[in-house]
């Protein structure tokens, strides 16, 4: 077999069907084996990303049993691979049956080989396409962001905008939909900054109550109130030389804004019953999902406090604005979960990775990761379907995925120029900018789409 050529494993005992199938599969390199043993020695050597397989091998043609046991071995040894099983009009139970352990199509005989050979081309491009998918999550962090995923050009820009700023001092507010990953993003303009070897301290502002969040943030003094029986230090002293992550800064109650407002100007606080002003070095990063511009407007949040809150603003793009990216992270967490919970092997089906992309992911990452946990926990089979993720099939009037990798990306690229002018009002300098390219690069997309601008 040459090495950058399809491969394609056909595991059949009877000679006839055998050559014939050799023969079918023009644009494969084709390798045959007439048993498990056979099998497996082949599997191993080449390395086939598509298998057929005959589940009435040798000992028991007659049966199922040993075709059945082949197909967990191939798939103990190469979960990847796609495995479509070739069995008899009359064994549909055991062709359900290999499908839940794993087998990724099943064909009846007698065999159509042009029906066998439009599954077989599906099947490979449905490999390559979970390939780059893996790719793309497993080079997703090479800016440095650890533990965030960004191939789509919205998180990309969101990226870009993290790693100029980290290395200032100005103080940040990350406004996105809860579960978009503003903490994962909070913690990479620490990790990124100079102040690294320093503390990293976080402190979600909604979670603790207002009678308790003072005395958090600013800390109190022996005597201040009942119980106060040391003097004791606050979040903010605590991240003196670090960084202080204020979580869900919209829902800081009116009493405390004032307070925080005046740390910001002048750096200093004052414990709760104390007198004495500490001054503290510390860079602050703010998050929330709130509209603070409508909490303004109710009188709930103080103008002053959101300017200075908000000498840079990085808002970061719901899951469900950016494009593609909700597959690829689908399938990073599939791996985590996997390895995790000593499920190796597991993918998600056609299906699955269809309703991945339809879904609207109000819950945005969180709800992926929730979705994906229980699917890997409740698996039974090898592969992961809509109904294991408790979503709905996706609608038979969408757009189906694209197999082909031209296709696909041709479909990102176009969507991303559109959604970049839109985003920019249309300013092709920005809308390039914003793709991290060249206005002549812009261009020649634009007409390589046939867009019209």
């Amino acid at each position: 077999m040459s090495a950058g050529k399809k491969k394609l494993l056909v595991v059949e005992d009877d000679p006839g069907l055998q050559s014939a199938l050799r023969w079918a599969f023009d644009d494969f390199d084709v390798v045959t084996a007439e048993d498990r043993e056979a099998a497996i020695a082949e599997l191993r050597r080449h390395e086939p990303q598509v298998v057929t397989l005959d589940l009435g091998l040798p000992p028991d043609a007659g049966g199922a049993t040993e075709g059945l046991a082949t197909l967990q071995q191939i798939l103990a040894l190469a979960p990847r691979t796609k495995v479509i099983v070739v069995t008899g009009n009359n064994d549909r139970d055991n062709a359900v049956q290999a499908i839940g352990h794993g087998a990724w199509m099943f064909c009846q005989k007698p065999v159509d080989p042009q029906l066998l050979g439009f599954i077989v081309e599906r099947a490979y491009r449905l490999y390559e396409l979970e390939t780059e998918n893996r790719a793309l999550s497993r080079g997703a962090n090479k800016t440095g962001l650890n533990g965030i995923i960004a191939t789509s050009p919205q998180m990309l820009a969101v990226c870009r905008t993290i790693e100029k700023v980290a290395p200032t001092d100005v103080t940040t507010l990350l406004l996105g939909e809860s579960g978009t990953g503003k903490e994962l993003l909070a913690r990479a303009l620490h990790d990124l900054s100079s102040r690294v070897s320093k503390n990293w301290v976080a402190i979600n502002c909604a979670a603790i109550p207002e009678t308790l969040l003072e005395s958090e943030l600013f800390g109190y003094e022996k005597g201040a109130f009942t119980g106060a029986s040391k003097q004791t230090r606050g979040n903010i002293e605590y991240a003196d030389g670090g960084t202080l992550f204020l979580d869900e800064v919209g829902d800081l109650p009116m009493s405390l804004q004032a307070k925080l407002l005046r740390f910001l100007q002048e750096r200093v606080i004052v414990r709760v019953g104390g007198r004495s002003e500490i001054p503290v070095d510390v860079r602050v990063i703010c998050a929330t999902h709130q509209n603070l511009e409508q909490r303004i407007a109710e009188g709930l949040f103080r103008e002053d406090l959101y300017y200075r809150i908000s000498e840079v603003t990085v808002r970061i793009p719901a899951l469900r604005e950016r494009d593609g990216e909700a597959v690829v992270i689908a399938n990073h967490l599939l791996d985590s979960q996997a390895r995790r919970h000593n499920k190796p092997g597991l993918v998600f089906n056609q299906d699955a990775l269809a309703a991945i992309s339809a879904h609207a992911w109000p819950g945005n990452v969180r709800e992926l990761e929730n979705r994906v946990k229980r699917a890997v926990i409740m698996a039974e089979g090898k592969q992961i379907t809509p109904e294991g993720l408790e979503l709905k099939p996706a609608e038979g009037n969408q757009e189906p995925l694209p197999f082909n990798l031209r296709e696909v990306r041709d479909t990102a690229e176009s969507r991303a120029l559109v959604r970049a002018m839109h985003h920019v009002g249309g300013n092709i300098s920005q809308a390039a900018e914003l793709l991290g390219i060249t206005r002549p690069t812009f261009y020649a997309l634009v007409k390589k789409h046939n867009i019209n601008l």
